[in-house]
């Protein structure tokens, strides 16, 4: 018998500098379908979208070291990268000054991830994308 060839949904790229956090959302993702690109630094993700890496959704995190994610939502919009894909903030940096800076660098949602399962996670990130393809 051949193996069962599942449809992509959508492919992701999330970036946290927290690999235990980075493989764990990257498999829930991959579990539901999705084909998952992953980065430790937003250096290594701005080069991955340099490199024509184009995305359906960009999860990134807050807190990262040499550059925040702040910081690599400026370098994207600077540079016009990643424009079609959806940026999702998913941090644990829940303040609404926090919140309101992300919205203003284009993240469409902002996701704490201390106030969701994996789970609900994917379940939201799928629900935008529903959304967006309407």
């Amino acid at each position: 018998m051949e193996p069962e060839t599942q449809k992509i949904k959508g492919k992701i790229l999330i970036v946290d500098d927290d690999i235990f956090l980075l493989d764990m959302y990257a498999l829930k993702f991959k579990q539901q379908g999705y084909e998952v690109s992953s980065a430790t630094d937003a250096h290594i993700a701005l080069s991955k979208l340099k490199n024509g890496e184009n995305p359906d959704a960009i999860l990134l995190d807050i807190a990262m070291p040499n550059m925040d994610g702040f910081e690599f939502m400026e370098a994207m919009q600077k540079e016009q990268l990643g424009q079609s894909s959806v940026k999702i903030v998913l941090s644990n940096m829940g303040d609404q000054a926090d919140v309101e800076r992300g919205n203003a660098l284009g993240a469409f949602a902002y996701i704490v991830k201390a106030n969701n399962t994996p789970s609900e996670v994917v379940e939201k990130v799928e629900n935008i994308l529903a959304e967006q393809k309407k």
